[in-house]
């Protein structure tokens, strides 16, 4: 093990594996499109259900939900008592949020969640220097980036037994936007990547930010889309809450191009590539319900707004032909 000090960082080098559980060998199609997202149902069948994720968010045809209130973040606001530990999985970009005592835990309600769930990693998806990386998409537009924040039913002792069961886990995504400038409290992050070039590498941090610092204004977090799927990776297990936020999070073209620029996928042989367009295409619905919070946009296109209008127009039509010539 290597060891190197920068400030405010103290960077490692662990020999260790990630493994997909019993999923077997996946890839993206940025690094062999023969072991790509078309062909995990082939590598593990959960990844064929009929309750995958992602999803297009199509607003025109989600359902308003009174219920879906505002989420309850406990712990958001506060730094972590030690350091968060971020990892070049060789798929992403993960930081482990978990080990923390009872009284520092990150937990989220309340939003028509049925029970509290614990933090656990958050990760990122993103695309190349040409291309939108978002695996959530909205009215069918994909985004530069997504964030995803994983949690677990305290209701469950282990990850494991948690996805035994259909409210095993709740996944909050955030989507990115570029702005003009950097969004300063990504900075730790983003001087990070550059020691975890390598798969298996990983750089601890110090605790001078909080986890709702990454977010975008917590008072415009009432707005958001909910839905049952699943974990976007192998095994693809069908036990998700999704929540999808419809505020963005602002980040620099600079500071998105460092994720695509800096970092290096698991490296099966010599040939290492660089980690870009690590998302999963949007799944089929088959007929599952996107519920819209009551404070989210809800858009009913065009066609609903010309109904309304069409008695009014008829009728000013009705009095121009009336009228004296």
């Amino acid at each position: 093990m290597r060891m190197l000090r920068l400030p405010g960082i103290t960077f490692l080098t662990l020999a260790f594996v990630i493994q997909a559980g019993t999923a077997g060998t996946w890839c993206y199609d940025s690094q062999d499109p023969k072991c790509g997202p078309l062909h995990w149902k082939d590598i593990m069948i959960t990844c064929g259900g009929e309750n995958q994720s992602p999803i297009n968010i199509d607003r025109r045809k989600t359902q308003r939900d009174r219920n879906l209130d505002e989420i309850l973040f406990e712990g958001y606001d506060q730094a972590p008592p030690g350091r968060w530990r971020l990892i070049n999985d060789g798929h992403s970009v993960v930081m482990n949020l978990d080990g923390a005592s009872a009284a520092d835990q990150i937990n989220i309600t309340k939003g028509g969640l049925q029970d509290t769930y614990r933090a656990l990693s958050f990760h990122f998806h993103w695309g190349d220097l040409s291309r939108n990386g978002s695996e959530h998409t909205v009215d069918g537009q994909q985004y530069p980036m997504e964030l995803h924040i994983v949690h677990m039913n305290t209701k469950y002792k282990t990850i494991t037994e948690a996805k035994g069961h259909p409210n095993g886990l709740a996944v909050l995504g955030f989507l990115f936007k570029v702005s003009d400038a950097d969004n300063t409290n990504y900075n730790t992050i983003v001087t990070g990547l550059r020691n975890i070039t390598r798969a298996e590498d990983y750089v601890e941090l110090a605790s001078t930010f909080s986890l709702s610092n990454l977010l975008p204004n917590m008072a415009l977090l009432s707005k958001y889309y909910r839905y049952k799927g699943s974990l976007t990776t192998p095994n693809c297990e069908e036990v998700v809450q999704w929540t999808v936020f419809e505020e963005n999070i602002p980040i620099s073209k600079t500071q998105l191009n460092a994720f695509v620029n800096t970092l290096y996928y698991k490296s099966a042989g010599t040939t290492s590539l660089k980690m870009t367009n690590n998302f999963r295409p949007p799944q089929p619905l088959h007929g599952r319900k996107v519920y819209a919070s009551r404070d989210a946009t809800v858009s009913r296109g065009s066609l609903l707004a010309v109904n309304h209008l069409f008695p009014l127009l008829l009728a000013v039509l009705i009095g121009q032909l009336s009228g004296p010539s």
